[in-house]
């Protein structure tokens, strides 16, 4: 067709932000917001429903001259495993705004303006095929992140948003240096297809798997560098918090299977045991820390570090179950935990209270959020016909084949994470009425149910039906495991 179609995927929310700049009505803003995310969405699902799933080359590519003089392109595409996470992208997107319609009411205009930005450089990041563009997408994240939970967010907001921008710029840092160090070692080019055909000597590609790792692991986050997480997600907006949940961990997953693996396969191999263990402890320790939670908030941002733990696990398995499993959990969790942290929004709206202790009875005041409640509960334990279950189980075949200590540790977290999401649901839900907040609450409305329903959708269509999710994976991860297993053979 001739269409840029990942450069407007991109830049339609950026256009959008332009025109909310001339908006003054409040109401303006919301619905434009709103349209824009819908129609970033619509280009999207138009993307996925041309993409070819038999091929592991890059799809819908753009490339121009941006630096000549230092190799730099403004350079777009995407293949099987990143197609997922720009739809993922503009449908939280959309949520986002309708999270926000009645929860954000002062500077309506600023923090659409950052929502929508935040969309357009996550979306860049996901569709990136220069090394340096996708630094500079990567980056710039920061400055509308830290300003939706430092201006919107919480009492702690400031101490959060400072925490959250202090790790994620030493992160950051580090993978400079990196891509700094692999431009001279690789041929002095930002091309990323060029950098992954390139063989790097082991003792590079050891220095650089480090460098990755450090950024790669404050975005995910893997303990012991995780600790910006519940502060940030406790102290943000309920749409700064699915961004969070729902793309922002998955930046750094992304970074592993973008970088990691067909850049430094060698240094992937060889090192490979120490994600694995490093993956189980997340999972174990994240579930011990959620389930000490009593803030129903802090509960969701801790089972995300066991959660994520998952999908570094499946990705060093370095096998095609772990690895196709942890891709399609990356997106699974961007689903439900995108889902559990906007039903945490919709009943603190009602209750201004976080403490699951302050709730119970909910059933019978709002029946139809406890029914959607319990099914993300379920979808986040991995219950048969979830979409979790699929990616769990898909992650836990080849976590065992990997290593069996590993695989028997992600076993245990899962009954943890069964555990405390049981155990809240049970007090919120089912328990004995709270005689502080029941009669002040309300069931969702319809603008609550359009956020909803298209989350409920993917949980039910992923868990009993995914072959449609893995076949877009497929082919890429194949040949992804091919990279790293021909070059990695060296060690």
């Amino acid at each position: 067709m001739g269409l840029p179609l990942l450069s407007v995927i991109v830049f339609t929310p950026v256009a959008g932000a332009a025109v909310l700049m001339f908006l003054r009505s409040d109401d303006a803003v919301r619905w434009t917001a709103l349209a824009v995310t819908i129609l970033d969405l619509a280009l999207c699902i138009a993307m996925l429903a041309s993409f070819d799933t038999t091929t592991h080359a890059m799809q819908f590519t753009e490339r121009r001259l941006w630096v000549p003089a230092l190799g730099i392109t403004y350079a777009l595409g995407i293949d099987g495993i990143s197609a997922l996470f720009v739809f993922l992208t503009a449908l939280l997107g959309s949520i986002c705004v309708l999270a926000s319609w009645v929860a954000i009411d002062r500077k309506i205009k600023a923090f659409m303006v950052s929502l929508l930005s935040m969309q357009a450089l996550m979306l860049g990041v996901f569709c990136a095929l220069d090394l340096f563009l996708f630094y500079v997408f990567w980056e710039a994240m920061l400055i509308p992140m830290y300003l939706i939970i430092g201006v919107w967010g919480g009492e702690g907001r400031v101490y959060a948003a400072f925490k959250f921008f202090l790790y994620t710029l030493a992160g950051s840092l580090l993978f400079l240096i990196g891509v700094i160090v692999l431009y001279f070692n690789g041929g002095e080019t930002f091309d990323i297809l060029a950098l992954t055909a390139q063989d790097l000597p082991f003792p590079v590609q050891s220095w650089l798997f480090f460098a990755f790792l450090i950024a790669f692991a404050v975005k995910v986050p893997m303990v012991p560098v995780h600790t910006w997480l519940p502060d940030a997600h406790v102290q943000a907006p309920t749409a700064g918090s699915i961004i969070l949940a729902g793309v922002l961990l998955k930046m750094g997953a992304y970074g592993f299977l973008r970088f990691s693996l067909p850049m430094l396969p060698e240094a992937s191999v060889y090192y490979s045991t120490l994600m694995l263990s490093l993956s189980a402890l997340a999972i174990v320790y994240g579930g011990l820390l959620a389930l000490a939670q009593d803030d129903l908030k802090k509960l969701v941002a801790y089972s995300s570090i066991s959660h994520m733990g998952f999908v570094t696990l499946g990705i060093f398995a370095l096998n095609l179950r772990g690895l196709e499993g942890g891709i399609l959990q990356m997106f699974n969790h961007g689903v439900t935990t995108g889902a559990l942290f906007l039903f945490v929004g919709l009943i603190y709206e009602r209750t201004h209270t976080r403490s699951i202790a302050d709730y119970g009875g909910l059933m019978k005041a709002a029946p139809v959020y406890t029914a959607f409640l319990a099914l993300f509960t379920l979808s986040s334990m991995a219950l048969p016909g979830t979409n979790s279950f699929v990616g769990e189980l898909l992650v836990l075949s080849g976590g065992f084949a990997a290593n069996l200590a590993v695989g028997a540790s992600a076993v245990f977290g899962a009954l943890l994470g069964a555990a405390y999401l049981l155990g809240m649901y049970r007090k919120v839900a089912l328990g004995p009425a709270s005689v502080g907040v029941r009669f002040q609450i309300r069931d969702v409305n319809a603008r609550e149910m359009v956020a909803i329903l298209p989350l409920a959708v993917l949980v039910l269509w992923v868990g009993l039906y995914p072959k449609p999710f893995l076949n877009i994976i497929d082919v890429s991860v194949k040949h992804l495991l091919a990279q790293v297993h021909d070059k990695g053979s060296g060690q």
